[in-house]
């Protein structure tokens, strides 16, 4: 069956971020001049995916104004003449078919995932977080389709990352059976270096097989009294194989203030309109 849905947890308090974050989601802020959850969704759109369910929190409706029409601004850019910028925003309101689930209490993310079952049904899907932003030629998520597609099976998307990070992660323990390619036999939820089974990490993307919404039913919380993905998706692997890919691109991690801010200037600098203004401003700046 096609993967057709994608989840997108962003119900956070985005703690990391604040004040910035007081009063509005931790993926609403601006990447140059575009939020970062639209990276992610364009992502997603990219890769085929026809419908996405945002999981929100309270005070979280900028997300769904954002991919909402705007019908005041586009009637006063309409009025103005100003039709590239009419046509940039109506074009946001048009980008997905979208819903909203509330999660009314932030018990992790497997907590999450589990509010979406009754949108889901018996289907595979996808799963987005909006703090990994992944600058690709090909999706992310398009490459790890590739490998559902051949296996029918659950699919994580890998990063390798320095022991000393990996208390900071999923980590799994795999085997390596084609290039980028590894079947998993075990996973650990932010393991201190010295218990890491591998520099493997699982990052921000994941297709999900429906099987997954029984065991998350019975998953006990674990560390930080919540209920987490991965010991979901450990229980997942004794009763059919899952696997994880390292996929091609880099990862901007903007949940992080120093990943935000390396994002930042290096999607300005790609930037066909400021990107060669912005470099050489950057020479000038006194270290």
């Amino acid at each position: 069956m096609k993967v057709r849905k994608a989840v997108f947890p962003v119900a956070g308090l985005g703690t990391r971020f604040l004040p910035a974050t007081k009063a509005q989601p931790k993926v609403m802020l601006p990447l140059v001049d575009k939020p970062i959850i639209h990276y992610v969704v364009d992502e997603a759109v990219a890769s085929g995916v026809e419908d996405i369910i945002f999981v929100t929190g309270r005070g979280q409706v900028a997300i769904e104004n954002y991919f909402d029409i705007s019908f005041e601004l586009e009637q006063f850019l309409r009025s103005k003449n100003k039709t590239d910028e009419l046509e940039q925003v109506s074009g946001i309101s048009n980008l997905i078919n979208s819903c909203y689930v509330r999660q009314k209490e932030a018990l992790g993310l497997g907590h999450a995932i589990m509010q979406v079952r009754h949108l889901i049904g018996n289907e595979p899907f996808a799963v987005f977080l909006g703090d990994d932003v992944i600058d690709s030629e090909e999706p992310c998520m398009q490459q790890m389709l590739a490998i559902y597609e051949r296996y029918k099976c659950s699919v994580v998307a890998l990063e390798r990352v320095e022991k000393s990070q990996t208390s900071s992660y999923g980590i799994v323990e795999a085997k390596e059976i084609d290039s980028r390619l590894f079947k998993l036999d075990g996973m650990v939820e932010k393991p201190d270096p010295e218990d890491a089974p591998s520099d493997l990490a699982i990052i921000g993307r994941y297709i999900l097989t429906p099987e997954i919404f029984d065991i998350l039913e019975r998953t006990e919380p674990g560390k930080g009294g919540e209920i987490q993905l991965t010991d979901a998706i450990c229980a997942l692997l004794q009763r059919q194989a899952v696997y994880g890919y390292l996929f091609d691109g880099i990862r901007h991690d903007t949940g992080d203030k120093l990943g935000f801010l390396k994002a930042t200037v290096e999607f300005a600098l790609a930037r066909d309109d400021i990107g060669s203004q912005f470099r050489d401003y950057l020479k000038t700046v006194k270290l």
